[in-house]
């Protein structure tokens, strides 16, 4: 039954059963939290079928709404009490920097306790202010259902990200344990991402086709907002159409797969060579859904501050923020490439600039290939990268973690099926365990696969538990090289070589992360050889539990350092 305009249709409730009821309306499914917060809540929750599941800490509360979020396309939530706002703010660096969308969910002490040393009180607001794109302090009851609605607007409209709410009460009780009048409103549009599909006008678009059709040497940059937009088939028929070869950003990695012949590979500072040098060669660089950040360019030097691009963004803010833009397009990708595709002719006369970005990227694979097929012991991180690009399920999604592993799956693994899915962490080392774990949340019938280094490894390891007590049967393959080996060459470089000095600041000793995994009640595997990998990974994803796969990795396998001109 439809409401007429201005027609309340209010319900006494508690404010923990309004949360409990609007979530389950946006589709929730799981909540991540760090006892203790909202009590009532959870309560209500557990009685409208959305699972809880009880972390170890607060950032990987945070990490699992971040990699359920991505995974989900909408909003994942996570809940702290006050004394565990600012860890919680923390987690949500790497969401903010992805552009993740996830609610937020903490308490505080009242104003009335503010400033007079309260118990476990510290002011958290400048914190979320730091990684938010919305921060509201709730107060009483009634203020409720607009904060909640904005924070669901806000979280996946225009650039998606985080969003804050935080309420009165160490546990958020003084709101959530109170009754109001309250109306459960659930507004559709704001479910999922994207919630708007802005076109462009068509002299924007002719504008935008006279640059492109002026260029011999185009390439094209798809970003992160590409794959928010599941553009992936459009970006691949504009490249096609247009013979325009594509990089991806990390987060753009699997909108055109990875062997299509117009694809050179992720670009930047986690990427390939011939991907930098083929966008350094190029003659107009076409972002979209790219913010052209430092990761990107490999801090704009690819390509160099002079470049000609032109760029496509849902967010107007960021045309133009580190390029200067020829054209500019303020659009959804997907709405944007489809009537750039109306628009536009096609064009051949581009062979020899294709052919000789795919020079360049056979250039690449053939210099990499005998790392690849390397059969040595302790296992060559080349050689992991190859088994999973050759036994990732054509459903997988693979989770990646920062530093190394970044620049391990986004340049050495390929994916070879559409309907793959590839995030990675954006900055905070450890992400890895606890947002795979959010992924599979999302995705219960997917195999969920997350890369990680021991060094990663370390910081949430106890998660693990988690998985096994909540059923969350992710797969992580652990490089082990018992080091933090990215950092080898700088600190070598400050003590003159290799010492006791230097190796105490990257090396650790060498632990069992398959014994660790079953002592929580996990399936542990161990590879020695990467002859064993294979059957490995099929245990692990038929076993029906969580599994860790511990590779033990040559230390001396370390990534090169990204080119630039």
């Amino acid at each position: 039954m439809l409401r007429k305009i201005g027609e309340k249709n209010l319900t006494k409730m508690t404010g923990a059963r309004f949360v409990a009821e609007t979530l389950k309306g946006y589709g929730t499914t799981h909540v991540f939290f760090m006892p203790v917060f909202g009590i009532l809540a959870l309560k209500e929750l557990d009685e409208l079928g959305i699972k809880r599941v009880m972390v170890h800490g607060e950032k990987p509360a945070a990490y699992m709404a971040d990699g359920y979020a991505r995974i989900a396309g909408r909003a994942g939530v996570c809940m702290a009490q006050s004394v565990g706002a600012a860890n919680l703010a923390a987690g949500l660096q790497d969401s903010f920097l992805a552009g993740s969308p996830v609610i937020a969910m903490t308490g505080r002490r009242a104003q009335a306790h503010q400033q007079r040393h309260s118990y476990q009180e510290v002011d958290h607001r400048g914190p979320f202010d730091a990684v938010t794109k919305y921060s509201n302090a709730i107060t009483k009851v009634d203020e409720l259902p607009h904060a909640l609605r904005q924070a669901f607007r806000e979280s996946v409209s225009g650039a998606p990200g985080p969003v804050h709410l935080d309420f009165d009460g160490i546990i958020g009780q003084d709101v959530l344990d109170v009754e109001g009048d309250l109306e459960v409103i659930v507004e559709e549009q704001f479910k999922n991402i994207p919630p708007f599909r802005p076109q462009p006008d068509s002299d924007s678009i002719a504008n935008f086709l006279k640059i492109i059709n002026k260029a011999k040497k185009p390439i094209i940059v798809a970003g992160g907002g590409v794959a928010h937009s599941k553009a992936g088939a459009e970006l691949v028929a504009l490249a096609e159409k247009l013979s325009i070869p594509v990089a991806t950003s990390l987060n753009g990695k699997g909108t055109i797969p990875d062997y299509h012949p117009l694809c050179v590979g992720v670009v930047g500072l986690y990427s390939r060579w011939s991907a930098n040098r083929a966008v350094s060669e190029a003659d107009l660089v076409i972002y979209i859904g790219s913010s052209a950040g430092g990761m990107v360019t490999n801090e704009w030097t690819v390509p160099s501050p002079n470049a000609r691009t032109v760029q496509i963004d849902i967010d107007p803010r960021e045309l133009g923020r580190n390029y200067p833009v020829l054209a500019a397009i303020q659009g959804d990708a997907k709405a944007s490439i489809n009537k750039i595709l109306e628009l536009s002719e096609s064009n051949t006369e581009r062979d020899s600039w294709v052919k000789r970005v795919q020079e360049l990227v056979s250039g690449w694979r053939a210099e990499v290939e005998p790392l690849m097929l390397s059969d040595s012991s302790p296992v060559r991180t080349e050689r992991l990268c190859r088994e999973l690009t050759e036994l990732l399920p054509s459903d997988s999604i693979l989770v990646s973690d920062t530093g190394h592993s970044g620049v391990w799956t986004g340049s050495m693994i390929d994916l070879k099926h559409p309907g793959q899915s590839y995030i990675r962490c954006a900055g905070s080392l450890g992400w890895a365990l606890p947002a795979a774990m959010g992924a599979k949340c999302a995705a219960p019938d997917r195999p969920v696969i997350c890369f990680a280094g021991d060094g990663a490894m370390w910081y949430h390891l106890t998660e693990i538990e988690t998985a096994v007590r909540c059923g969350i049967n992710t797969v992580t393959v652990v490089n082990n090289n018992h080091s933090l080996n990215q950092e080898k060459g700088i600190n070598e470089s400050i003590y003159g070589g290799r010492s006791q000095g230097s190796d105490d600041l990257w090396i650790f000793p060498e632990y069992d992360f398959s014994a660790m995994a079953k002592s929580f009640g996990g399936l542990g595997l161990t590879v020695n050889h990467p002859s064993e990998f294979s059957g490995a990974l099929e245990q692990a994803l038929e076993s029906g539990r969580p599994s860790v796969i511990d590779v033990k990795a040559d230390i001396e396998s370390i990534t090169p350092d990204a080119w630039k001109p």
